[in-house]
């Protein structure tokens, strides 16, 4: 069942519209975060693929990661959250380098997120609050993994489009619908 409401929110003294689209799900917490996923990781993908493999060692200042640097920590820290996250161990390959070539990290990106969508579609609402052993052995619930897992990938798209900005390229979530 879809339902619609509308809410007012206070916004810098005036009020601004926005349309809330609820649906009826037993699980609206990982329902939520998959939509969150599913965007963010296609602009990840996209933004990955747009920057030319010549680029993939800028980063805009000497302490700054690489741009291969973030794909290679975007593909290995979503297998890792996700691994924890569906109770699997996550898919073995050879250990990504933000040397490797643009094709090698954009497909593991991929699988990654291949993986993730796999360990999302199966998570409940109600194992969020079960406990599991986190990074650096910390135990945690799994709930702090899922909110880790959307909280990177945002974080990390963020940088791909300022490192896209920079090289003169139009980040993904910027580019007109088609």
């Amino acid at each position: 069942m879809l339902r619609r409401s509308l809410i007012w929110l206070p916004l810098i003294g005036l009020a601004a519209p926005l349309a809330l689209h609820a649906q009826a799900t037993a699980t609206p917490v990982v329902s939520s975060a998959r939509e969150i996923f599913t965007r963010q990781s296609k602009y990840i993908v996209a933004a990955a693929e747009e920057m030319p493999p010549e680029k993939y060692h800028y980063h805009p200042t000497p302490d700054q990661w690489t741009f291969g640097k973030i794909a290679t920590h975007v593909a290995q820290s979503s297998n890792a959250v996700c691994a924890m996250l569906s109770d699997t161990p996550a898919p073995q390959g050879p250990k990504l380098s933000e040397d490797d070539s643009k094709e090698t990290i954009v497909a593991a990106v991929k699988a990654s997120f291949e993986f993730c969508d796999k360990a999302l579609s199966n998570l409940q609402d109600s194992k969020l609050g079960d406990t599991i052993t986190y990074f650096r052995g910390s135990q945690v619930p799994r709930a702090r993994a899922l909110f880790e897992l959307t909280d990177d990938l945002e974080d990390h798209y963020s940088q791909m489009a300022s490192y896209l900005r920079l090289s003169g390229l139009t980040p993904p979530s910027a580019k007109p619908k088609q």
